[in-house]
């Protein structure tokens, strides 16, 4: 799981999450609410279906503008499947794979966000356990 987490408040706008995307090269942010609580996600590819390609082009509309200062908990997605600290992996690969999600927040007992597995983050685990399994037959 990472533990260094980059979140938003509420009522930050689509443009701070377009630069943290374009700046920390990530595909989630979480969005916390006024109490540090975890109150929701919002992906890049949300970002992205919300935002015109013209924003901050000289093509950019007064439209493309009103849009990207739209509040993130306008697009955010607020059902969320979240884990705890102490669940195992296999439990994680299940959540994953049952709900149909691209990230799992982990959250402590009282819903605050302590880190983030991304379907990728599976990928790595498996792929460094096929690779010393494969080390350890040879």
């Amino acid at each position: 799981m990472t533990k260094s987490l980059i979140t938003l408040q509420l009522d930050d706008d689509l443009n701070k999450a377009k630069d943290i995307f374009a700046t920390h090269n990530i595909h989630h942010i979480l969005i916390n609410d006024d109490e540090g609580a975890l109150a929701g996600v919002i992906t890049d590819r949300d970002l992205f279906k919300q935002l015109s390609p013209t924003i901050g082009t000289s093509k950019e509309t007064p439209r493309d503008i009103t849009f990207a200062q739209q509040k993130v908990h306008q697009i955010m997605s607020r059902d969320l499947i979240s884990a705890q600290k102490e669940q195992s992996i296999n439990e994680a690969v299940l959540l994953f794979h049952d709900n149909h999600i691209s990230c799992l927040p982990v959250i402590d007992e009282k819903s605050r966000a302590i880190g983030i597995i991304t379907w990728r983050d599976i990928l790595k685990v498996i792929a460094l356990q096929y690779r010393r399994k494969l080390s350890n037959q040879n």
